[in-house]
């Protein structure tokens, strides 16, 4: 349940801090003291809507947080599926800041969080109903929702969802093989292609990186090659260029005949040494560079041609080779169709019929349980003041769906005589409202949502009608943590918590203050409901007996 609700900077409410108890809680004041406020709060830390507006002027930003106490299982759930912190007491704190700018900040159990994990947190503990906030229960669409939860046997739900789901992955299977056949010829073609192509490209896990290692080694040994042959080139010289080698030897064989020039002569001969020494390890450097001639362009092709497989079949040599084996499984499907498509006929047509015997048990389960559903609605709806409203839960067999095949929705005849007609097209705001309560007391015990918010619930209804609805939302408090919005001085009477919102002023400021009423501030604020301006003795009186009834 909601435990704690603090507000800062949130239109007129500067701060504040609401500590809310299990059963029935009430919020009062008078007309723009600031009671939609809270609920506008709450509803922020719910992951709703928010604008830039709501934060009070002057102030950067607004704060929002909600304290929730005994979370149900179904929430922790959650919480670990989004990969949040749970607590071991149970209990769950969300907040929210929203700046001027219009950005939120949002944290669950400290952590931060977007808005829509908010919300799908928020929507699993907190039930906002408001006079124009009810979808759900006028859309046909959502109203199967509610009989549900009232099913006595729900592993039919189940058991029918889990065949649903096979059923249809059959039947895309089925759609995927029944494709047109110019269209499978197409396919099968380009198949034929692509298998011939990467089959004879032969390609093996890491050869691109071999080959560019094995690339970088002939770059490298290729220009070594030329060098050392220019050096040779240098030492040998050609049939029209003397090399160094020749000269030294014509220098040497000159100076030989002089005696006078022995020590330039020694030199020469040495340098001739030298030469023929730096020859023969040219050469022998030369013999141990291994590569083909033409080897490095053979490379360049097999890089090429694995860049441009890159692009068709995948990054890598593995997805490359991946590609091929699906292409060889899908053209292995498409030739066998014909026996795959004979199958899954058969599993398809087991499927539909075990569906539909199950769609069939589900809509006879349903079909019981709205029986007991409208004589339940019946019966709370006459405690609300509203006998001669007629409330029936109507059966249409569409088609199959994730949730069978009913067609169910409300309908009701708000006077005798008249055939019922779709509840979003008949009834009143007061009427929805009515209707709402009645519906949430009958599945309270079924319901997983641990707090529900009734807003201004009361709206066009009668005294004797408003005591009855305090009533009934009592009952509901008994299972489910209850907090309501009124102008009804019945309804504020039933309450076990009553917080009286109000508008302060200081010469430049407005301030709205929301705070606990014990007996005599409950009395109080029951008579001026009840009397408006001014608060006689006799309303005072008239305050306390309807407190002391309702307590009893």
């Amino acid at each position: 349940m909601l435990k704690t609700l603090d507000i800062e900077n949130i239109a007129v409410i500067e701060k504040t801090s609401v500590e809310f108890s299990s059963g029935l809680n009430v919020l009062t004041g008078e007309t723009g003291a600031g009671k939609s406020i809270v609920v506008d709060s709450i509803n922020a830390i719910l992951g709703e809507r928010t604008s830039r507006e709501l934060v009070r002027h002057g102030a950067e930003n607004g704060f929002v947080s909600a304290y929730f106490e005994d979370i149900p299982q179904n929430v922790t759930d959650k919480l670990k599926e989004l990969d949040f912190d749970t607590e071991e007491d149970n209990s769950l704190l969300l907040s929210r800041r929203i700046s001027v700018s219009g950005k939120s900040v949002c944290k669950i159990n400290g952590k931060a969080a977007t808005v829509s994990m908010l919300k799908e947190i928020g929507g699993m503990l907190v039930n906002i109903h408001g006079q124009h906030d009810s979808q759900a229960l006028l859309n046909p669409d959502f109203q199967y929702q509610y009989i549900d939860m009232l099913l006595a046997d729900k592993s039919i739900i189940d058991e029918y969802k889990s065949t649903f789901k096979e059923l249809s992955s059959v039947r895309r299977q089925l759609k995927s093989l029944t494709a047109d056949e110019s269209d499978k010829e197409k396919e099968l073609e380009l198949l034929e292609y692509q298998i011939n192509e990467l089959e004879s490209a032969d390609i093996k896990i890491g050869e691109r990186e071999e080959l560019t290692k094995r690339k970088a080694v002939i770059s490298k040994s290729e220009a070594l090659t030329t060098a050392l042959n220019n050096a040779l080139g240098v030492l040998s010289g050609d049939d029209e260029v003397n090399g160094v080698q020749t000269m030294l030897e014509s220098g040497y064989r000159e100076l030989s005949a002089f005696e006078e020039a022995k020590s330039v002569t020694d030199i020469f001969a040495d340098m001739c040494d030298k030469t023929e020494l730096l020859k023969d390890s040219i050469d022998s450097l030369l013999s141990e560079i291994d590569f083909l001639p033409d080897e490095l362009e053979k490379i360049d092709e097999r890089l090429d041609m694995l860049y441009e497989f890159s692009g068709k079949y995948g990054s890598t040599e593995e997805e490359m080779l991946a590609f091929l084996e699906d292409a060889k499984k899908r053209k292995k499907s498409i030739l066998f169709a014909d026996e795959e498509l004979e199958k899954l006929n058969a599993e398809y047509d087991r499927l539909l019929d075990k569906t539909v015997s199950l769609a069939d048990k589900l809509s006879a389960e349903r079909k019981k349980t709205a029986l007991d559903f409208e004589n339940k609605v019946k019966a709370e709806l006459e405690f609300l003041d509203m006998p001669k409203l007629k409330f029936v839960v109507s059966f249409n067999k569409g088609k199959l769906s994730s949730h069978g095949y009913d067609d169910i929705e409300f309908l009701i005849s708000t006077n005798p005589g008249e055939p019922p007609k779709p509840l979003s097209k008949v009834a009143s705001g007061g009427e929805l409202s009515r209707i709402m309560l009645a519906i949430k007391n009958i599945i309270a015990y079924n319901d997983t949502i641990t707090t529900l918010i009734f807003d201004e619930i009361d709206t066009g209804v009668s005294g004797r009608a408003s005591q009855k609805i305090g009533l009934k939302l009592k009952s509901v408090s008994k299972d489910t943590q209850v907090i309501c919005v009124t102008h009804s001085a019945q309804i504020a009477s039933n309450a076990d918590s009553h917080f009286l919102i109000k508008k302060e002023y200081t010469d430049s400021s407005t301030y709205t203050k929301v705070s606990p009423l014990d007996f005599e501030g409950r009395k109080n604020e029951l008579a001026r409901i009840m009397g408006g301006l001014e608060i006689t003795d006799t309303l005072l009186q008239s305050a306390e007996e309807l407190l002391r009834q309702n307590s009893n």
